[in-house]
């Protein structure tokens, strides 16, 4: 059996709470799927995002360049 990622299959907390309001949250779904649209990869789509979000979900978790990127994951 494979071992999974620390936290519900993502590195930690903070990336599964970022991913977590990304894929169920329309407006944040939309801006990211807009940010893939609009460059080269997803590195550069994650940088735009950051720049256009609030500094932390409403649950508390920071938005982070990388927790943005592994939420873009397989959009």
């Amino acid at each position: 059996m494979a071992k999974s990622k620390g936290f519900n299959g993502h590195k930690n907390w903070n990336h599964w709470n970022v991913s977590l309001w990304i894929n169920n949250d329309e407006g944040l779904y939309r801006l990211a799927m807009n940010c893939i649209a609009s460059t080269d990869n997803r590195d550069e789509a994650a940088e735009k995002m950051l720049r256009n979000v609030s500094k932390k979900t409403p649950d508390g978790a920071p938005y982070s360049k990388s927790a943005i990127r592994a939420a873009m994951v397989g959009m």
